[in-house]
């Protein structure tokens, strides 16, 4: 069992709610650094609108590139909050409590930071009404219900509003906490009002508890389907390379590894950013790294998977897909570099206790996965679209451009920026939880011993 944070009522409010109410100058740095990026992303976007997507170096046959890969791997990451929040919480299992915030806002941004891709490679951003509802009545004219194009709004809206709702429901005995801990008059007001009259009552807190146990059951298959109608936006389609049953599982997988990857680099920034240091220790770490392990082990063996899928039917097109992938420049040094950033230096240094409680190296090993996933979503996109088709008479030539260089420098800016605002206006670390973990870790004498007075793992 992990051993939680022993302190004082007073002293946890504090150190909980003390960014909360302060305005360090780093603040303001990192925010107008994060808003210049913004602001060069609006300016390539502008400039797509006017040119069109050739702007962005898209053309006949690849018109798929930077801002779809952004769009899966912000999904994936997306899935961070649910596998750690949802599951964790209804498994009981302790080590959870300081995590789970962050993991959720981080669930948050990521998705609000994915539909914007979409949206910018539909080249008239305000014609994907026509995704999601009925159209030129006067024709007759309507969507392909079978389209993954039509799914994945439905899906996606309905994952971040069930997303929003369980952070909601999970932050109301905190917001209680910052109304009556505000220093001025007008934030005890806002905070009152976000607070919805929680005033700690038994049915107040029975209700609030099985209300995000009912959430955590429910959002649970939506966590499923995301990220498996995404990988049906490959399967659907004629192109060689993305013909795969194996294609939703191996989705979802990946999206696992580079979502709880992303939530340790974001709990060990908390850790020296927010001054969360007795509140985000070795023990979390530990326990999220062992998770890794597992989720990085079953990704691999999908990822095996698709590759001897892909080779078994011995099919000429799907085998000269995966040789470009593997064999021809320089997309094998592509291959190379997401395998050993993704999976052989992370998980044999994981298996290492010393290297699970160093924080330094959990930083740094899985800031090195998610850049292997980006490449592994960048390897599975371009490489396909690149060979030869029906209607083409040689292969496609795609080339990054600096201008989506800026807008995946943005997309990280917009998620940054995201959950650095929501840690200054609401409580990041759920405080009630927190406590709850210290009332549960009391210990009691039974006889002649004295033992914790409840055990949750």
């Amino acid at each position: 069992m992990q051993e939680p944070v022993v302190a004082d009522t007073k002293t946890s409010n504090r150190e909980l709610l003390d960014f909360v109410f302060a305005w360090p100058a780093w603040f303001f740095a990192v925010g107008g650094a994060l808003n210049g990026l913004l602001v060069a992303a609006f300016v390539v976007v502008i400039l797509m609108l006017m040119f069109g997507l050739q702007f962005l170096g898209y053309s006949h046959p690849v018109y798929w590139g930077f801002l779809i890969v952004n769009f899966v791997f912000w999904i994936g990451v997306s899935h961070a909050g649910i596998m750690v929040s949802a599951i964790l919480r209804l498994t009981q299992a302790e080590w959870r409590r300081p995590v789970t915030r962050a993991a959720e806002v981080l669930t948050i941004f990521s998705l609000l930071t994915a539909v914007q891709f979409p949206l910018i490679h539909s080249g008239r951003p305000w014609r994907t009404m026509y995704w999601t509802f009925p159209y030129d009545w006067n024709r007759g004219a309507w969507p392909n219900p079978r389209s993954p194009l039509v799914w994945d709004p439905s899906a996606i809206f309905t994952y971040l509003t069930s997303t929003i709702l369980f952070v909601y429901v999970a932050l109301l005995p905190d917001l209680a906490l910052a109304r009556d801990r505000a220093p001025n008059p007008v934030s005890r007001a806002i905070y009152g009002v976000l607070a919805m009259g929680f005033r700690g009552t038994t049915r107040q807190w029975r209700i609030q508890t099985v209300a995000g146990l009912l959430l955590s059951a429910i959002i649970l298959p939506i966590f499923v389907s995301v990220h498996s109608i995404v990988s049906w936006d490959f399967a659907v389609t004629s192109v060689p390379g993305w013909h795969n049953t194996i294609f939703a599982p191996y989705f979802v997988i990946g999206a696992v590894h580079s979502g709880v990857s992303a939530v340790v680099t974001v709990m060990i920034v908390m850790r020296y950013a927010f001054g969360l240091k007795r509140f985000i220790t070795r023990d979390h770490i530990d326990s999220l790294a062992r998770l890794l392990i597992v989720v990085a082990t079953v990704w691999l063996f999908f990822f095996l998977l698709d590759f001897f899928f892909g080779l078994y039917g011995t099919e000429p097109a799907e085998v000269d897909t995966w040789q470009r992938r593997l064999v021809e420049p320089p997309w094998v040094v592509i291959a190379i570099t997401f395998i050993i950033c993704a999976y052989i230096i992370p998980v044999p240094m994981w298996m290492f206790r010393a290297i699970r409680r160093n924080f330094f190296w959990m930083f740094v090993t899985t800031i090195l996965v998610n850049v292997g996933m980006w490449l592994e979503r960048y390897m599975v996109v371009v490489p396909a679209l690149e060979r030869k088709s029906g209607l083409t008479f040689t292969y496609g030539d795609y080339a990054p451009s600096l201008s989506e260089f800026i807008l995946v420098a943005a997309s990280f800016a917009l998620v940054i920026l995201g959950f650095l605002t929501f840690s200054k206006l609401l409580p990041i670390m759920p405080a009630a939880d927190i406590k709850e973990g210290q009332i549960l870790a009391d210990r009691i004498r039974v006889g002649r011993a004295n033992v914790p007075a409840a055990m949750r793992e």
